[in-house]
């Protein structure tokens, strides 16, 4: 079967076909091209998926990685990751080994193809040509006899007409014997001239365009080929990287199957637990017995005074501290004179800087006394942790300088052995410093495990609890530890009202008699109070200025003896009374 016998009138349509299967690889290529570039689109954003989820640095969200379900989560992530490292190697993989390899044999192609196809031309005008000389030797053939017919029947009727001279019909008789001689001439000149044309004729229908035809059919057949060989490369290419993809999966698998619910509900233990015991049973207070009142040691109210609540020291409190809530005062109360007041808040100074150390938005303290013991007792241990590694590390680099000295003195020609002098000094100077902090930490480490609560001793009520673990935290803000910036901070989380235990210092600070007014207001705006601490006022309504708006964006206010609070300060207009107001001055100043 050979395209040069069975196809050898066929050439056009040859022609045609050998570019059509050019173009069925030029769209194959265009095909796998698009396919990496897929490939390489779906690994970017397999990595932005991965990188989107990872944790942050230095983030909250760190610290959730330390269960084994977000653990599991983030080997998953990572394996994504590689995951997508596969598809761009099937990309690279595919460029290299079909796009690039066919688009340079499709070149090689053209110009084969053109090759052939050009000898193929030549060998048809070689014998067109052939055929033409052949047509014209035939046409002078024929010319010469008939000319050489015409010519012997000129003879002959000259030669029969007895008026005509001897002389006429002897040049008649010549005349047809030299168009006889080059009718015989032509004869002989299309007789080889049609030998020679059946001889190419022949070479060209049995030896040339075979060959040319066959050399074609190589090539169209070495074209398809190669196509079905980067058709398999194409498979071979994903099935080289199914086995790493399958690792990637079998990892995801192992990661899913490592999570222990178990280990994590001990984790929010470790994470949340507060070291207080549940409250004891609350006595029973006989009030038919005609004698004052008493208040357990148990009791709910933990020395608070009767009618006074306890603080939540759970959740998430939203709006203005609990401490600024008003209640209702007794008659006797309501009736002491304002000097009295007075003398009662100079001398209430300590407990009011100590309030708000706890309350403003500044840095807890260093002993971590503002957290629940558990939680404080794990903050400590992690800073002693941290400092015994910064102990390590100067302590390894003063043995690094130690050795550098006594090779500088063994060999003075490698250093002088005097110029690490001044870094060995700075380094112990260093190690002395974080030693007294790990003692200074590991004493209150001491302090927090020896009050920790066994679980063998009797259950105590919370706030008194809190109360006896934190005498350090209130005496420390008898000091004046207040943040530097005085901000008062708006939404409080459970560390910060847990700064604030229970005891007579809420009763001091509670049972205060309501500031003096500086001015009125008016209120520009309907406001809500729904959050503790805040007022409710209707648009236009007016009310008592109590106390300015301190930067914190609030001003406290007052309707009547028992309903005072805070609104926003660009909710209200405010007209303050100089007088008051240089008064109220006086006396922050010297509160201050």
């Amino acid at each position: 079967m050979s395209w040069g016998t069975e196809l050898w009138d066929q050439f056009d349509n040859l022609e045609k076909h050998t570019q059509w299967g050019i173009d069925v690889l030029e769209k194959y290529i265009k095909f796998v091209k698009e396919r990496t570039e897929i490939e390489l689109s779906y690994a970017k954003q397999l990595r932005n998926l991965s990188k989107k989820y990872q944790p942050k640095k230095n983030s909250k969200e760190e610290e959730e990685y330390r269960y084994t379900s977000t653990r599991a989560f983030l080997a998953t992530l990572n394996e994504m990751n590689d995951y997508a490292g596969q598809h761009e190697v099937i990309s690279e993989n595919m460029t290299s080994l079909i796009t690039g390899e066919l688009t340079r044999y499709v070149q090689e192609l053209k110009q084969e193809r053109k090759s052939h196809f050009h000898d193929g031309r030549k060998a048809q005008q070689h014998i067109e040509t052939c055929w033409k000389q052949l047509e014209a030797s035939k046409r002078r053939f024929e010319r010469d006899c008939k000319e050489a017919d015409r010519a012997q029947q000129y003879f002959e009727k000259m030669d029969a007409d007895i008026n005509v001279t001897k002389a006429d019909v002897e040049k008649a008789r010549q005349q047809a014997q030299l168009r006889h001689q080059m009718a015989e001439d032509s004869k002989a000149e299309y007789s080889s001239t049609l030998q020679k044309f059946n001889s190419e004729q022949h070479d060209h229908y049995y030896t040339h365009i075979p060959n040319i035809f066959q050399k074609i059919q190589e090539m169209e057949e070495r074209r398809i080929v190669k196509i079905g060989e980067s058709m398999k490369t194409f498979a071979e290419v994903d099935r080289q990287v199914i086995p790493i993809i399958g690792k990637c999966l079998d990892e995801i698998t192992k990661a899913a199957e490592s999570i222990d619910h178990k280990n994590d509900s001990q984790l929010v233990i470790e994470a949340f637990k507060s070291g207080f015991e549940p409250p004891g049973d609350i006595d029973f207070e006989d009030f038919t017995q005609p004698m004052k009142r008493t208040v357990s040691e148990s009791s709910l109210s933990n020395s608070r005074g009767e009618g006074k609540s306890e603080p939540k020291f759970g959740g998430k409190s939203k709006g203005k501290l609990w401490p600024f809530i008003k209640k209702n005062k007794s008659p006797k109360q309501q009736k002491e004179p304002l000097s009295h007041r007075f003398n009662e808040f100079m001398t209430s100074k300590p407990k009011i800087h100590c309030f708000r150390s706890l309350k403003r938005g500044g840095a807890g303290p260093e002993d971590f006394s503002n957290l629940p013991p558990e939680q404080r007792r794990k903050k400590l241990q992690q800073k002693v942790d941290e400092l015994n590694k910064d102990i390590q590390k100067e302590m390894d680099q003063r043995d690094a300088l130690t050795k550098m000295k006594d090779v500088y003195i063994k060999n003075p020609q490698m250093g002088d052995a005097a110029s690490v002098d001044h870094r060995l000094a700075e380094l112990g100077q260093n190690i002395e410093k974080l030693r007294l902090e790990v003692q200074k930490f590991e004493g209150w480490l001491a302090e927090v495990e020896g009050r920790l609560p066994m679980r063998t001793e009797q259950p105590r009520r919370q706030s008194g609890l809190y109360e006896a673990q934190n005498t350090s935290a209130v005496n420390s803000c008898a000091q004046d530890r207040e943040s530097p910036d005085g901000s008062y901070t708006e939404e409080q989380s459970q560390e910060t009202e847990m700064k604030v235990p229970a005891t007579d210092f809420d009763d001091e600070f509670d049972d205060e008699e309501p500031l003096p007014t500086i001015g009125t207001c008016k209120a520009l705006y309907t406001f809500e109070g729904q959050n503790e601490g805040t007022i409710s006022v209707a648009e236009g309504e007016m009310l008592y200025v109590i106390e300015e708006d301190k930067g914190d964006g609030w001003t406290r206010i007052r309707r009547n003896e028992d309903e005072e609070g805070y609104v926003p300060t660009s909710y209200v207009e405010v007209y303050l009374d100089k007088n008051a107001k240089d008064v109220y001055k006086s006396l922050q100043k010297i509160s201050e």
